[in-house]
């Protein structure tokens, strides 16, 4: 099964497009560089049974290995990035299952060579939070890392401390990050030697020549506390609010038990991501389904380009979950 996810997300400046022109290893950067819409999938998963125990299907079907599962993501042409959330949880039993996954991908050819060497099924993964074990969590985006993924998407984030450290985790301590040198099979998922893969392996936009992105999810009232210092540290690739996490801190249960949501609150948190991202030019993200990309993109942007909204809708009718992530126009 193949959810889709969408980012019609822009770059941080025309500066940094004109730099780095065409031919990224990384789509994602080249797309978000030339300021264009980015799509991609959640990683195929087996089916789960249904809630409250309930088989999903009457004749359930047979599970797939995580090198099945990687072939089937491999298939799909009409996305430029997968994107897996497990780790986000309990990272320790995710992992080795991801780690199987990644090396399905390896064995089936990660890399074209036409018209210059690229990603065509780019990674972004979840990571646990950081600020519970802030040493912990860097060992574990180094291990993400040397897997081969190509983007770190921080969640829960509550300060600017919390996003400079997994940044730095993110970079080789020669670039002067706390990463190790070692790189795992990272390189053989890229297609390049070792020194080639330490050499790409930085951080966009921090470093221009950098082939990895960093999303930073804003998603409790503290974290929107300190949004704007959370906005202001360089090296975010795209922010995003967490609006689905956002909906459950607004909303509370009345007397009779009923469940109330605080659909203005929820709004202006939403915007108050939206004005830090546009006060420090940076992307905005926000999670939309299929039927809403459309209206998700005019609110990350505030001002969405007929370019990037049309796109959207366009590749978004079949959507069972994405999410959308814009540069503020005017910023």
């Amino acid at each position: 099964m193949i959810s889709k996810l969408a980012i019609p997300a822009l770059a941080l400046a025309a500066g940094v497009a004109a730099i780095q022109g065409q031919g990224r290893f990384n789509p994602v950067v080249e797309l978000l560089a030339q300021r264009k819409p980015v799509f991609g999938v959640y990683a195929p998963r087996n089916p789960r049974a249904g809630r409250g125990g309930a088989a999903a299907e009457a004749v359930p079907q047979a599970s797939k290995t995580p090198a099945q599962l990687a072939q089937d993501a491999l298939e799909y042409k009409s996305s430029d990035y997968i994107f897996d959330g497990s780790m986000e949880g309990d990272f320790d039993a995710a992992f080795p299952i991801f780690a199987e996954f990644m090396k399905g991908l390896a064995a089936g050819g990660t890399v074209d060579r036409s018209p210059s060497p690229h990603l065509h099924h780019p990674v972004v993964v979840k990571t646990h939070e950081i600020a519970p074990d802030v040493a912990l969590a860097a060992q574990r985006i180094g291990r993400q890392l040397d897997l081969g993924v190509s983007g770190i998407v921080f969640v829960g984030v509550e300060s600017a401390d919390e996003v400079k450290a997994g940044l730095a985790a993110m970079r080789f301590k020669s670039n002067g990050g706390t990463r190790p040198d070692a790189v795992g099979t990272a390189p053989s998922v890229w297609g390049m030697t070792g020194q080639e893969y330490r050499t790409k392996a930085d951080l966009w936009p921090l470093n221009p020549n950098g082939e990895l992105t960093n999303w930073t999810i804003v998603e409790s009232k503290e974290g929107l506390k300190h949004v704007r210092e959370i906005a202001a540290v360089k090296g975010i690739s795209v922010l995003f609010p967490g609006a689905g996490t956002l909906r459950g801190v607004f909303s509370t249960t009345d007397s009779t038990g009923k469940r109330v949501f605080d659909a203005a609150g929820w709004e202006a948190a939403i915007q108050q991501v939206l004005a830090a991202c546009k006060e420090f030019n940076v992307p905005c993200g926000y999670p939309a389904t299929g039927t809403t990309s459309k209206n998700a993109c005019a609110r990350a942007s505030a001002s969405s380009s007929s370019t990037g909204a049309s796109k959207a809708s366009k590749r978004s009718t079949s959507a069972r979950r994405r999410r959308a992530a814009r540069h503020p126009e005017g910023a």
